[in-house]
Order: structure tokens, then sequence, then C-alpha cells
């Protein structure tokens, strides 16, 4: 459990008005009750004013969205993670044609050896794109919910 008289900060009290509203919507809420406790909640200190707020509310509701978010972090950061992973393969690779390129035209050797570190980092890079779009075309129909 956490501790009741940890002081909290703007992206505490954002997450807790974020459940409030979630809340509201689900109809846990009144519209003025949600008023009152978003109020309550960003001149909120303290974690143990925080949990008083949401402390009324069904666990099950409060456990499916803390995990839909741990869900949609995870997602967020392998997209950002492949995205990362291709688009240093582009760089890497335009980089060694460039290279290959400036060799043949001063020395007129024309073989082109970027095709071996090419094709061997794109063998790694869709060891990591192929599962990962996998994983996240599954996960696409629950995000749409």
């Amino acid at each position: 459990m956490a501790n009741q008289v940890e002081r909290v900060g703007t992206v505490e009290r954002e997450t807790a008005v974020a459940l409030l509203g979630d809340a509201l919507a689900g109809g846990y809420l009144e519209a003025d009750e949600f008023t009152e406790r978003s109020a309550v909640a960003y001149a909120a200190r303290t974690r143990g004013e925080l949990e008083a707020l949401v402390a009324d509310l069904p666990q099950a509701f409060v456990r499916t969205r803390a995990r839909e978010q741990r869900r949609q972090r995870a997602t967020r950061g392998a997209r950002i993670g492949m995205r990362a992973h291709v688009a240093s393969y582009v760089a890497g690779s335009l980089l060694m044609i460039g290279i290959w390129a400036a060799v043949g035209l001063g020395t007129g050797a024309w073989y082109f050896w970027p095709v071996w570190p090419i094709m061997g980092w794109g063998l790694g890079m869709l060891g990591h794109v192929i599962p990962v779009r996998a994983v996240l075309s599954r996960q696409a129909p629950r995000a749409q919910l």
C-alpha cells in the first residue's frame, strides 16, 4: 500500500481526475459529484487525499482501468521502439550506400558491399518488427472499444 502522507504532483492529480471522468462516463458518479471531486483532486497534497476520492468506486472498475492503462503504455512503447528500429535501419542503410558511392566515385571500385550489412541488419529488424506488428494487430480491436 502506498504511503498515505506522501506528497503528490500534477501527474497523480490528473490521473485521479481522469479516473473520476471514466467513473462519470461509466455511470458511477453524477456530474455535480464529479465536479466536486475534481476540485478536491486538483487541490490534493497527499496520496491519501487522492485515494479517498476514489475509495468508494468499485475495485473491479479501478483495476480494469489500471490494466488498460498499462496495456496502452506497453503498446505505445512497442510502436515507438519499432519505429526507432526501422528509422535507424533506413538511416544506416542510406549512410552505407552513400559511403559506397563515394568510394566508387573516388577509386572506381564498384563492388556493392553494403548489401551484406543491409541484409543482415534487415533480418534482425524484421525479427523485431514482425512479432511486434502481430501483437499490435491482435490488440487493435480492443483498442477501438
